[in-house]
């Protein structure tokens, strides 16, 4: 049974960093691509960056520049190294791992940036 367990979250003050780690428990096989996304109080789930296998990235033009999603594919952790924090970043944040018969979903960790 694969899980998938978020940490690195917290509160922090605007213009600070935070590093969100996320790993896999379980096999995972024929794994497409991993990713971070995450929810605002009152809003629909967004995509913040991807990252596939082979080392490929792709970020929200909210967060390009700030946000840096890496992989460590032996260990099945995912990470988003998060600088200058706004406090429109505050939100939870939930990591996943997209195969090709299915998606996994951690249950989120919370980012709160205070002004």
């Amino acid at each position: 049974q694969v899980q998938l367990v978020e940490s690195g979250g917290g509160l922090v003050q605007a213009g600070g960093s935070l590093r969100l780690s996320c790993a896999a428990s379980g096999t995972i096989v024929l794994t497409r691509y991993m990713g971070w996304y995450r929810q605002a109080p009152g809003k629909q789930r967004e995509l913040v960056a991807t990252i596939t296998v082979g080392g490929n990235t792709n970020y929200a033009d909210s967060v390009k520049g700030r946000f840096t999603i890496s992989s460590d594919n032996a260990k099945n952790t995912v990470y988003l190294q998060m600088n200058s924090l706004e406090p429109e970043d505050t939100a939870v944040y939930y990591c996943t791992f997209q195969t090709t018969n299915r998606g996994y979903w951690g249950p989120g960790t919370q980012v709160t940036v205070s002004s």
